[in-house]
């Protein structure tokens, strides 16, 4: 068996998603700022994505949604050796100013009225904070996780953006 010769950049991987999104045009803003931000796919988790007006881009085209009926089914499919990092104003979390990304990273965001529930915090590896008293928009929350990872985690963002 042939040794490959050619060594790749251990860059890691990401991918993120809402559990049971409430407002459409979130999907597409997430969706937009994840191709952008370098992440290898998104997803839903409860409710599925319809198209809409905000992903001007067409990320659609250029990375991969996924849907998955529940918590459990996302787990389920996690990738190899993948920790599920939850997002939530949690006394338990760990701020995001703390926090050191791995270098492979499922990040699962809740929507904007219930966020994340117990039952599901305790199915992740580990879970993160923002600053602030009041929630922000989810969309917005998931851009500022990504823009984070990719000032800690080296990755190849896509040329020409």
């Amino acid at each position: 068996m042939a040794r490959v010769r050619h060594k790749y950049a251990d860059n890691g991987f990401y991918g993120i998603g809402i559990v049971n999104n409430v407002d459409e045009i979130n999907i597409g803003t997430l969706w937009r700022s994840a191709y952008i931000l370098g992440a290898s796919f998104i997803f839903t988790v409860d409710r599925k994505y319809q198209k809409q007006g905000s992903d001007v881009t067409k990320a659609w085209i250029k990375i991969p949604l996924y849907h998955y009926t529940s918590v459990e089914d996302l787990k389920t499919h996690l990738p190899y050796n993948t920790p599920l990092v939850g997002v939530e104003m949690t006394p338990n979390a760990v701020a995001l100013s703390d926090f050191k990304h791995p270098p492979r990273a499922v990040y699962l965001l809740g929507n904007e009225q219930i966020g994340l529930s117990d039952r599901v915090l305790q199915q992740c590896h580990s879970v993160i904070s923002l600053p602030g008293h009041f929630s922000l928009n989810v969309a917005v929350t998931g851009s500022i996780i990504m823009y984070d990872r990719i000032s800690q985690v080296p990755t190849a963002l896509p040329k020409g953006i």
